[in-house]
């Protein structure tokens, strides 16, 4: 049997241009993640509707996929929902779903594109970490959002072993720029036998 692209994206290297493998995955993407048992887009849209005050405000799902933390973030009652990603492929297969107000491409080599205060609330899920998103999109999304403004996001167990993900968000909580709302452990992609931790952060 060929091996799945979800061992083939732990083998990228963090921060490595991961776009040619989810431009080819994207087609088999969602059926490869349902067949694993994937969890962390209902625990962080959970988690996120726990401490939302206002699910109707702008909510930004950036890294979006092809729209399956959308679509859990839709079902937890979240309404006005944008996307972004870095694949075209995947960015198609997200228009098909009806809970994107605004779905727009991301390039790596260049600074997020995001209106900083534009969205109250930005999500995070399976996008920073080993075979994604390098760490330093964590302060980009943090500083544009709002004081008051919240920050949903997962480091899965791979990207928990290296001591730098988890010292970025004492960064932001130890001098008082944001709270730690919610820290949980728990199932990531169970037929990998993967586990993450989803956090909820407040921008002071």
């Amino acid at each position: 049997m060929s091996k799945e692209y979800l061992d083939k994206v732990y083998e990228l290297t963090e921060g490595g241009d991961s776009r040619a493998l989810y431009a080819e995955w994207a087609e088999t993407y969602e059926a490869e993640l349902a067949a694993n048992g994937y969890a962390t887009p209902t625990r962080i849209a959970t988690a996120l509707a726990r401490f939302s005050k206002d699910k109707s405000a702008p909510l930004l799902d950036y890294g979006c996929g092809t729209g399956l933390s959308g679509a859990a973030l839709h079902k937890a009652g979240f309404t006005t929902i944008d996307g972004i990603d870095a694949t075209p492929e995947m960015l198609e297969i997200a228009r098909t779903k009806s809970v994107y107000r605004n779905l727009d491409l991301a390039n790596p080599a260049q600074p997020a594109p995001i209106t900083p205060g534009a969205h109250s609330m930005i999500a995070a899920i399976g996008v920073i970490g080993i075979g994604a998103a390098p760490l330093s999109l964590f302060d980009e999304l943090m500083t544009a959002l709002p004081r008051g403004g919240l920050f949903a996001f997962s480091f899965n167990d791979h990207s928990l072993e290296q001591p730098e993900y988890e010292a970025k968000i004492m960064e932001w909580t130890d001098g008082g720029a944001s709270r730690l709302l919610c820290r949980e452990h728990g199932d990531h992609i169970p037929g990998k036998d993967l586990k993450s931790n989803i956090y909820v952060l407040e921008k002071a």
